[in-house]
């Protein structure tokens, strides 16, 4: 699909919408189809997906969808915070929560940072990182400490 075409799927959420406002899916494809759309403000983005949230709060997909969108746009604090609530209502797949966080915060990071990048900036980053990668699999630092 083009971006016209993800244009025109924005209007057809936009109808289900009207009809039924309380529909946490079209909000949510809304947003799926919103962040291929280049005219669409990240802040919209961020509140179309928070709008499916807020009317179906135990879909960690949603969480996990907000922190991947909030990780390319740099919005770090929001993406962490997504991807924590969405390991908090699935823990069955939180290990895989923690480490796209963890991966893709680490490679995005020093992209949006990088004017401030520094070894201890970047000495930032990796801790993050390693501290959800460790999450991933189960360690919390002592433990990563002792194992090594």
């Amino acid at each position: 699909m083009n971006e016209g075409e993800y244009a025109q799927a924005l209007s057809k959420f936009d109808k289900v919408i009207k009809a039924d406002p309380n529909n946490a899916e079209a909000y949510y494809g809304k947003a799926e189809a919103a962040v291929l759309v280049s005219k669409v403000a990240v802040e919209d983005v961020i509140a179309l997906y928070k709008k499916a949230i807020s009317l179906d709060p135990a879909n960690p997909f949603y969480y996990a969808s907000l922190g991947a969108f909030a990780v390319e746009a740099g919005q770090f604090n929001e993406a962490e915070a997504a991807y924590v609530k969405a390991a908090e209502i699935d823990p069955d797949t939180a290990p895989y929560y923690f480490s796209e966080f963890a991966v893709e915060y680490h490679r995005r990071a020093p992209e949006v940072m990088e004017q401030y990048l520094d070894d201890s900036t970047r000495a930032l980053i990796d801790k993050k990182s390693l501290k959800y990668l460790l999450r991933s699999i189960g360690l919390d630092e002592e433990k990563a400490k002792k194992l090594l």
